[in-house]
């Protein structure tokens, strides 16, 4: 088992936003299991929240830019990329500004904050998707391609034609995410002189200077562009290197614009929320095309979790009977809704239910067309729950659990007289003082039935 990271202790790093020219703060704190990657907004009232989903992306013209209920996140793409290639699985980033800190326009910085901070195990297993097929995205537009095929690891290849003669046709390949930090995360964002015009004349790039982005002269540059270049950059002299890029920056790698690609590419894909095992191959990648390809698998990977109904032993003996379940539970018939509890352990618990015609349910719901309640079902994975949280206490007769919250309950098929109901109830973060909050699920007949994020909260009964 691969159990999930994140940093050891919190460490916070100050810059400004590439477009918007602002100075910004970001922190990086330790983050509960299960948590993944979030963005915290402490400049804005409630300090929103942010997850890293490629759901929230919003557009991608000069970067990868996220939103949710109205709170942005700009270019995190450099960032996220930095926390994939140092494999963490959970993070929080605060921020006191929309746009992350451009640095030296890499992810060089980032890694090394990770690094400082140091890197801890958590008591989870870490969630990884195999890739047991070739996936592909294709933006018909573009001719950008992303294809991801069957690997034993997670590595990526990109290959890029940007038209030009100053930087023609580039490849990159990482072979595995040990690599990201030695020859990727060094490589820094570029920008055609073409491009840099249009952006300088529009009021963006206030960030930007000649150490944090390759800029590469893709055409003549008239007095009047130079001048504009000098003020912008804060200048006195700006000159053309012969390999065709503005001089005060020297090349990493012959190929850094397209490592560069492949270091966006890390980033997008996070996006996803999950861990990949496989080959990731990519054709004149943008973040168009990658978040687009992020939105597609993260959707896949959805479904298949769904539709992967696990499979118990139900004449195991359980660990815990019916008895065993009355005296944790205050619960009594009719109101006991769990027959067996199949697995427990610090994170998880699977209980069953013999669902038959003489439940005092179906006597008005419905007669002649006999259907659990949804209410009941959600019911019934919250007692499955309380199990797992007041096996926490050596005392658990003394306590009663109540509901303090339930999100996203789906209901996706019916509950009828002769099904033996599956319930799996998952921690999304530690319990905490008392507090228990996890995702869970019902199944019937190799199917899910419907599922909800419940909190609770055990109380002592006084």
């Amino acid at each position: 088992m691969v159990k999930q990271t994140t940093i050891a202790s919190e460490i916070s790093l100050t810059g400004v936003g590439l477009h918007t020219g602002q100075e910004v703060t970001m922190t990086f704190k330790p983050a509960p299991i299960n948590n993944g990657f979030t963005f915290v907004r402490v400049d804005l009232e409630g300090q929103p929240i942010i997850e890293a989903d490629a759901n929230y992306v919003v557009n991608t013209q000069r970067g990868t830019n996220l939103e949710k209920r109205g709170v942005m996140i700009q270019t995190p793409e450099h960032v996220l990329a930095a926390v994939v290639g140092c494999d963490l699985d959970n993070l929080i980033i605060e921020l006191n500004a929309s746009e992350l800190p451009i640095m030296d326009g890499s992810s060089k910085y980032f890694v090394e904050a990770i690094e400082k901070a140091g890197i801890v195990e958590q008591e989870a297993e870490r969630k990884i998707y195999v890739v047991k097929e070739v996936i592909t995205y294709t933006d018909e537009a573009t001719g950008s391609e992303i294809t991801v095929i069957p690997s034993d690891n997670y590595c990526v290849t990109a290959m890029v034609d940007f038209g030009t003669k100053v930087l023609g046709t580039q490849n990159a390949t990482m072979k595995n995410i040990a690599e990201f930090k030695t020859e990727i995360a060094d490589c820094r964002t570029f920008s055609f002189l073409h491009e840099l015009e249009s952006l300088l004349n529009n009021g963006l790039i206030k960030g930007g200077d000649l150490n944090n982005a390759i800029v590469y002269v893709d055409k003549e540059i008239s007095a009047e562009t130079m001048e504009n270049l000098k003020k912008a950059f804060n200048k006195d002299t700006i000159s053309v290197k012969e390999n065709g890029i503005l001089d005060n920056l020297t090349l990493h790698y012959p190929n850094e614009a397209a490592r560069h690609k492949l270091l966006d590419i890390v980033g997008d894909l996070s996006l996803i929320g999950t861990k990949i095992q496989g080959k990731i191959i990519a054709n004149k990648p943008g973040h168009f095309v990658n978040t687009q390809f992020a939105k597609k698998l993260s959707k896949l990977i959805k479904l298949e979790e769904r539709n992967n109904v696990p499979t118990y032993d139900i004449n195991k003996e359980p660990v815990m009977d019916i008895h065993g379940i009355m005296d944790l539970l205050p619960h009594r018939p009719p109101f006991l809704l769990v027959d067996k509890i199949l697995e427990l352990s610090e994170t998880h618990v699977v209980g069953l239910k013999n669902v038959t015609m003489n439940e005092d349910f179906f006597i008005g719901h419905f007669p002649g067309a006999p259907v659990m309640p949804g209410v009941l079902q959600v019911e019934a994975m919250a007692q499955t729950g309380g199990i797992l949280i007041l096996s926490t206490v050596p005392d658990p007769e003394n306590y009663l659990t109540y509901f303090m919250k339930i999100d996203n309950v789906k209901f996706k098929n019916k509950v009828l007289p002769g099904d033996t109901l599956f319930f799996k109830c998952d921690l999304i973060s530690p319990i905490r003082r008392g507090i228990c909050h996890m995702q869970a699920y019902a199944y019937a007949n190799g199917k899910l039935v419907s599922e909800a994020e419940l909190m609770a909260q055990i109380v002592k009964v006084k």
